[in-house]
């Protein structure tokens, strides 16, 4: 049974294990690389009635970064990119909601990766609610966001014999989301 948009307000954590936080980047001009973030918590308040009072935090360990290729997620933990021995979190606090339809969102935030912060846009699609076996109420959120490496200092690379580079600039952030209501 699903439940009413404005019933939806409350305060709400990440499932880690129906979570899913990626991201897609080019590779040698002619392929992609895709990776997710295996250690994350998220917290966020709801207002089903007035979505703009809504607000999020997500926090994930850069340690935990799995592209299922052990060398090169061992590159990516080096400073040449995330740097996570010194900066062991990328953080995204909301800054802004903004409703566009019955199932899509505008949610606007702070991305901080190593020592920059900057601000980004994620739309959303709301993908419904349900009261899972356990009685526990979940909404199911699906989103994506390109940004560019080289704004958040990620500036490694490696030319190629033939022109271009070996790690393309724009990385799209992908984020599956399903929240447990809590209390």
């Amino acid at each position: 049974m699903t439940v009413p948009l404005a019933e939806l307000t409350g305060d709400y954590v990440l499932d880690p294990t129906h979570t899913r936080i990626g991201f897609v980047a080019r590779h040698a001009m002619v392929t992609k690389v895709r990776g997710a973030f295996h250690e994350f918590e998220g917290t966020a308040h709801l207002d089903g009635s007035d979505p703009a009072r809504s607000t999020g935090r997500v926090v994930i360990r850069t340690e935990s970064i799995d592209t299922g290729v052990e060398q090169r997620d061992q590159h990516l933990r080096t400073n040449d990119f995330l740097d996570a021995p010194n900066f062991p979190e990328i953080t995204f606090r909301t800054t802004g909601v903004e409703r566009k339809s019955d199932t899509e969102y505008r949610v606007t935030g702070d991305l901080t990766i190593k020592d920059t912060t900057k601000p980004v846009t994620v739309d959303f699609e709301y993908t419904g609610n349900a009261v899972d076996p356990y009685g526990n109420l979940r909404v199911g959120l699906e989103g994506s966001v390109t940004v560019s490496r080289k704004e958040f200092g990620i500036t490694w690379n490696a030319a190629l014999e033939g022109g271009g580079v070996l790690v393309g600039d724009k990385v799209v952030l992908e984020f599956d989301v399903s929240a447990i209501k809590q209390g």
